[in-house]
């Protein structure tokens, strides 16, 4: 998501209290959508909170809260840049208000069914007779109604006073119209609903606390995150050892951390050496060696050595805070799939209510017409009642259209799929940016990875030493790492390294002579040694007929040879690559398993990029592309193939990857690109492409399976209910669980494996 008008727009995120349908959702975006100077509304219901962009030159925040209050809700106040303490214990107390108001209904609630079931079984004979029964209906069913269905009705009353209908203002109308019918069978020959109230109330009351407990497991990953962080921090002051609450810490503090001690936050190591659980980084379990000068990640564990690290960010700067941020971000947005669901949302209730009249009406209008369709289910279904007077049949009806539509499914099939999703992805070292990413990167037809740095590990080694006239390769390495210590060439820096990961004690060199373009020269224990390239051997008039086959094989493999000469004789060649991840290839091979199509984009040469594509198995190769022509690339390959995604370092890669319909970075450590990437990956393999692909796959798939349940729902169950055939009771029993069904089904998501099939080296 792109802010409009960046410069001049401000993002503002705020909770909202009193919303309980997506017709509330709809309600609250229409208000503050149409407030002057506000460019971009998200309202989500899961969260319970608005995203808002807009002018603040033209809008105030005293603006925001009227719109709020005009829609019929509660300003909750402004979160914070993320989600606080406060936040998890509201969430807690609604939970456990919820529960309350749900007992409270059932122990009214549960002698009256007894009650009516007695006299079922009797026959329809009352007990006490007929009025002290209906009288003792009315007895229990009122409290409910009044004591913990009372938050119902006010909602109703708020919604209906504002020029909105919502949930609430359904069941309210079906409660109330059940409840008169009780007091009318004193006057008029119709039937009683009264209990039937209280059974409504109290299995909407119950369905309502399911919900919220489960929309609070949904959220659980951000409460998670917020657990992470370290409360303390023991930092160095004048050479003493000193405790202090997180918020005290500074940049540049130097910090204390024993083993099995949370690293308090982001910093450099400065002394010592460990291994750290970046697990809740990364999602990976194995630990990460840590020695001086590597960044270290706020709230990871410390394991082993006991290590010093200088505090590099703080606050909402850390890794751990920009994690929390993206990922409520995420929550707060929309994917393009709940565009329909939010238009049928919009006017759901007002047509409930009119079909519910209409349906009131026909069965008054023309009684023998729709009578004969509950005569003929009677012998099947129970409760229906053909013989009942045509005014309680045309109640019975009403209610039960009333309470069976059921927009809350309809509203929370996307967001708490969204919710969970993310979480697991941030869980797995996966964050993503923006919720319609999980839309779009299903549908890409090609996927591009930029070669250096994601493919490869963007840094030179040696891969192979060729030795000639009986020449170790131990000794040949030597002395072109001794001639290259000298140098400050990256190829010659790699051939150092490499000779010291070999133990290889290096000699001094004198003479040394860096020749452009060509090598370099120098004397070694008495020995003249000549590096580099064909060019320069013939400079000296050494002949390289004996390696001139092994030159070209290693070059045909995408790898920079170096011939090397000794006292004027060629003695071997020495060839260097950018090292390719050792994952690289199965995860390559996996995508395509999958479905899509690969592809190298590169500035590398065309056999260079050819050579390294075969090795990889990718179809498609774009080399010799400069990186301000990575843009027009990505271009045209979406002109050929449809919708393509780009994975980059989200760095040198920003333009392309904004260019993509779906940008994903590679991270490194505390390296978060939320500028330019829709996804940004964590860990530094592309063992995580795999997992967002099937993260990806799996989210939808439960977006797609809570729509379709939603709306098939409300399809075969308000025609039933028009036609007399569903009890009011049975209605709102379903239509409670068509709620807690949607929210259940988007938790399964927690079960979804979507680690790689191959096994990630550490």
């Amino acid at each position: 998501m792109s802010d409009t008008n960046s410069k001049t727009s401000q993002k503002i995120t705020f909770s909202i209290g009193g919303m309980h349908c997506a017709a509330c959702v709809g309600n609250v975006e229409k208000w503050l959508a149409q407030t002057p100077g506000v460019r971009e509304v998200r309202v989500n219901l899961a969260s319970e909170k608005a995203v808002v962009i807009f002018d603040p030159a033209v809008t105030s925040l005293n603006d925001l809260k009227t719109a709020v209050a005009n829609s019929g809700y509660q300003f909750l106040g402004v979160a914070e840049t993320v989600s606080s303490d406060s936040d998890s214990e509201r969430g807690l107390q609604k939970v456990r208000d919820a529960k309350q108001r749900m007992w409270v209904c059932w122990a009214f609630t549960i002698p009256l069914m007894l009650w009516m079931l007695w006299n079922m079984f009797k026959g329809g004979h009352h007990l006490s007779g007929l009025s002290t029964h209906n009288i003792g209906m009315l007895v229990l069913a009122l409290p409910v109604l009044l004591w913990p269905g009372w938050p119902t009705y006010r909602s109703a009353w708020n919604a209906v006073t504002h020029k909105n209908a919502n949930m609430d203002v359904l069941i309210a109308l079906g409660t109330l119209a059940s409840i008169v019918t009780g007091g009318l069978a004193f006057v008029l020959p119709i039937s009683s609903f009264a209990g039937i109230a209280a059974m409504i109330m109290a299995f909407h009351l119950t369905g309502r606390y399911i919900e919220t407990k489960a929309k609070g497991q949904a959220s659980e990953a951000i409460r998670k995150l917020l657990q992470l962080g370290a409360k303390t921090a023991r930092v160095l002051k004048n050479g003493e050892e000193r405790e202090i609450n997180i918020a005290e810490v500074q940049v540049a503090d130097i910090m204390v951390i024993r083993p099995g001690e949370k690293i308090p936050t982001d910093g450099r190591v400065t002394e010592g050496e460990s291994t750290v659980d970046e697990s809740m980084a990364t999602g990976e379990s194995m630990p990460v060696h840590k020695k001086l000068g590597d960044e270290v990640i706020g709230a990871t564990i410390n394991q082993q050595g006991r290590i010093k690290v200088a505090a590099t960010k703080i606050g909402k700067d850390t890794f751990l805070a920009q994690m929390i941020q993206l990922v409520e971000e995420v929550q707060g947005s929309k994917v393009p799939i709940q565009q329909f669901a939010d238009r049928v949302t919009g006017v759901f209730v007002p047509i409930i209510i009119a079909l519910a009249t209409l349906t009131f009406f026909a069965w008054l209008v023309a009684p023998d017409f729709l009578r004969g369709v509950p005569q003929w289910a009677q012998q099947f279904l129970p409760w229906v009642n053909p013989h009942l007077d045509t005014l309680s049949l045309a109640i019975f009806a009403f209610v039960a259209v009333l309470v069976i539509a059921c927009p809350c499914a309809l509203g929370l099939a996307t967001p708490t799929a969204l919710m969970v999703g993310t979480g697991l992805g941030a869980a797995h070292g996966i964050l993503i940016r923006d919720g319609a990413a999980i839309q779009k990167l299903k549908d890409v037809t090609t996927i591009v990875f930029d070669k250096t740095g994601t493919l490869t590990k963007g840094r030179p080694a040696v891969t192979d030493v060729i030795s000639l006239n009986g020449l170790a390769q131990h000794d040949l390495l030597r002395f072109i790492a001794s001639v290259e210590a000298a140098s400050e060439h990256p190829l010659g820096k790699a051939i150092v390294e490499s000779a010291r990961k070999s133990e290889i004690v290096l000699a001094e060199v004198a003479d040394f002579q860096a020749l452009p373009g060509k090598g370099v020269a120098g004397s070694v224990e008495g020995k003249q040694i000549l590096v580099g390239t064909s060019a320069l051997m013939a400079d000296f008039n050494i002949r390289t007929n004996e390696v001139a086959t092994q030159l070209d094989s290693l070059e045909d493999e995408g790898k920079t040879a170096m011939l090397a000469a000794i006292d004027g004789q060629i003695a071997g060649a020495i060839a260097l690559a950018d090292e390719i991840k050792e994952e690289t290839a199965n995860a390559i091979r996996e995508i395509e398993q999958m479905g899509y199509q690969t592809a190298m984009i590169t500035g590398d040469n065309w056999k260079t990029a050819e050579a390294i594509a075969s090795q990889l198995g990718i179809e498609r190769v774009l080399a010799e592309v400069l990186p301000h022509q990575k843009v027009a690339e990505i271009q045209r390959l979406q002109r050929e193939v449809g919708s393509v995604a780009m994975v980059g370092d989200g760095i040198n890669d920003a333009p392309a990857l904004t260019q993509a319909d779906v940008g994903i970075a590679i991270g490194t450590g505390t390296d978060i690109a939320i500028e330019s990437a829709d996804i940004t990956l964590v860990r530094g393999d592309l063992g995580s492409v795999v997992s967002a692909l099937k993260l990806s796959r799996a989210t939808f798939r439960k977006i797609k399976q809570n729509l379709f349940w939603a709306f098939f729902y409300n399809v075969i169950a308000i025609p039933l209910a028009v036609l007399g055939l569903l009890h009011p009771v049975i209605a709102e029993i379903a239509m409670a669980s068509s709620s807690v069904t949607v929210v259940s089904n988007a938790n399964l998501l927690k079960r979804v494996n979507i680690k790689p099939d191959f096994h990630i080296k550490d």
